[in-house]
């Protein structure tokens, strides 16, 4: 007497699937949200540039230092360079550049960010 034997494939097998196919879309899901916060600092970068630009253009106009007021609104992990008062006739005009850090506040910078700013000098100059 013969017997047949059922073998169940395991190609027929579904189980698992989901899981290898999450594993191969984790490299793609970390890159898209590795790119949307690298955008997102680049955008808290101009917003910083611009607001320091005027706070160094308010105090140029008084009299005082625009660098020294630009980087009282800078938080550390930002490199700046500028700040300068540059009188223009009866204006001071200030240029603030600073550097979009890479993924993490601290880390150096990326892409260079300029912020123009300027006010009606209320002192000779």
């Amino acid at each position: 007497m013969t017997e047949t034997v059922t073998v169940t494939a395991i190609r027929d097998d579904d189980r698992g699937q989901v899981a290898i196919e999450f594993l191969g879309m984790v490299p793609l899901i970390l890159l898209t949200l590795a790119l949307l916060w690298q955008i997102v600092l680049v955008g808290y970068t101009y917003t910083l540039a611009g607001n320091a630009a005027d706070e160094a253009a308010r105090a140029c106009a008084v009299g005082e230092d625009g660098y020294t007021a630009a980087r009282r609104h800078i938080d550390a992990a930002w490199s700046i360079s500028g700040g300068h008062c540059e009188p223009a006739g009866a204006m001071v005009h200030v240029r603030v550049k600073l550097w979009a850090p890479v993924l993490v506040p601290g880390t150096g910078g990326l892409i260079p960010v300029v912020g123009e700013a300027g006010a009606v000098a209320e002192v000779p100059q």
